[in-house]
């Protein structure tokens, strides 16, 4: 669960240097006895607001998921599921596979696609953003936000549905400008608090949003969980209203970009596959460190690719599995949330430099049994523990190895390499969910989470070479 999970290259106001200039009056003058310290406090609060609203209503869908596909293959006026079926059916009989578990096929596919579209949007806001302003880039990406969740909410067949979340992934690109509005209003000393803020976002949105969607569901809604939708919408609309009064303008018009088209070729950088992994655009790096963050950057894309593929599908276990409604799903990521949390205000607090490694090797090692034991588990007790396992794995895992990619370069690189870095997660997210989703539907939960579990060892050996 980690996060959504892509990035946008900063530009020359989004850049490290940038950042740093806005906070050294800061550091000099006493940290937040400075005015201007003071604002860029208040300006990292009114983010951490944002997303918070953002996230309890992006969560919202999540263990609700396997039940709005099953009524849509029972309920879908506008032909596109049954059109989709005939494919995938004869595709089925060609290859000899029994016909079960569609819908987790057309639930990966639409997780694929968002990710997809956030991944190739993300940059894209990115560089407007440098050149117009965060606060208008970032307002449109929320009215973008608040229309995917209008259309669910009237989403009675399922064409209308994949149209809502089509276009709520080209509008997630609110997520990577959070960072980069972070990054805008901080220094050395205080990138780090930013940065925590918006994991304690997640922490929230995914503690609190999934458990109450699913409350949603249970009353007053139709098969598409109408209710459910309608309080997403009001959360967005009200994220629009907060963020319209009480957000400041991060970028001065003297520090945007004067041309769209050499942001634009930046962003490009960042939806170009081989100069992701390569980080070309991370200048100033030798031979042998550009070669220990290349593997980093391997290590990482692998984790994400099976981790986002076995994420995504882990409400289809439980469906099909375990027999979890919608509550009963709810609370397993309220769960999931509460130990994430837990484990990132403990462990993570008490991370001493230079033991990155260890934890993220920790963090691997915990994911091999906790993908086996969910897949196989027949029980709650089973199933439970795997689940320990699977939320402090992932806990450890994407700050450790963030951690350790962001000693990589000099100050002035920091953002370009974090930009590369959330867009190296989001092309693995793009992929992951519609790979595994095969494998569920191809080999069933138990055979593709024992193979997912053990890939795991992939990751872990290869990053013992860095």
């Amino acid at each position: 669960m980690a996060t959504l999970r892509s990035g946008t290259k900063l530009g020359p106001a989004g850049s490290s240097d940038d950042s740093s200039t806005n906070g050294t009056s800061a550091t000099q003058n006493g940290g937040g006895s400075d005015p201007k310290e003071k604002e860029n406090a208040r300006t990292r609060k009114v983010v951490f607001g944002s997303l918070i609203l953002d996230l309890l209503g992006f969560t919202v869908v999540l263990p609700l998921f396997p039940a709005l596909l099953e009524y849509y293959h029972q309920n879908d006026s506008s032909g596109l599921y049954a059109s989709l079926l005939a494919s995938v059916t004869s595709f089925q009989h060609l290859i000899g596979v029994p016909a079960r578990f569609h819908s987790v096929l057309f639930g990966g596919l639409l997780g694929s696609l968002f990710s997809l579209l956030q991944f190739l949007f993300s940059p894209l806001t990115g560089a407007l953003s440098d050149v117009y302003g965060r606060k208008p880039i970032f307002l449109i990406t929320l009215v973008g936000v608040a229309a995917s969740y209008g259309l669910w909410a009237a989403a009675s067949n399922f064409a209308l549905f994949v149209l809502a979340r089509i276009i709520g992934g080209a509008a997630k690109g609110n997520v990577s400008l959070a960072y980069s509005i972070m990054t805008d209003v901080s220094d050395e000393r205080t990138r780090a608090r930013g940065m925590a803020l918006i994991g304690v976002a997640f922490s929230i949105g995914f503690t609190i949003g999934p458990t109450v969607g699913a409350a949603f569901s249970k009353w007053g809604s139709s098969g598409w969980f109408a209710a459910s939708a309608l309080y997403a919408l009001a959360l967005a609309l009200a994220n629009i209203a907060f963020f319209a009064a009480f957000f400041r303008e991060t970028l001065p018009l003297n520090k945007r970009r004067r041309s769209i088209g050499a942001s634009l070729s930046e962003a490009w950088e960042l939806i170009n596959p081989r100069a992701l992994f390569s980080f070309s655009s991370v200048k100033g790096l030798s031979k042998e460190e550009r070669s220990k963050l290349v593997q980093l950057g391997r290590v990482y894309f692998l984790y994400l690719f099976l981790y986002s593929g076995l994420e995504f599908t882990l409400t289809f276990v439980t469906h099909h599995k375990h027999s979890y409604d919608s509550l009963a799903q709810g609370r397993m990521f309220s769960f999931l949330g509460l130990v994430m949390a837990v484990t990132q205000g403990g462990f993570m607090r008490s991370l001493r430099s230079g033991s990155e490694k260890t934890m993220a090797n920790r963090g691997l090692m915990m994911m091999v049994p906790a993908f086996i034991l969910i897949g196989a588990s027949e029980t709650n007790i089973g199933l439970y523990f795997g689940l320990t396992l699977y939320a402090i794995g992932s806990s450890l895992m994407v700050p450790c190895l963030t951690a350790m990619a962001s000693i990589h370069g000099a100050a002035s690189h920091k953002g370009t390499l974090l930009g590369i870095w959330r867009s190296l997660g989001a092309l693995a997210r793009a992929f992951g969910p519609i790979v595994t989703s095969i494998g569920f539907w191809w080999l069933g939960a138990e055979v593709c989470y024992i193979i997912g579990g053990l890939s795991m060892l992939a990751p872990l050996i290869m990053l013992q070479a860095y």
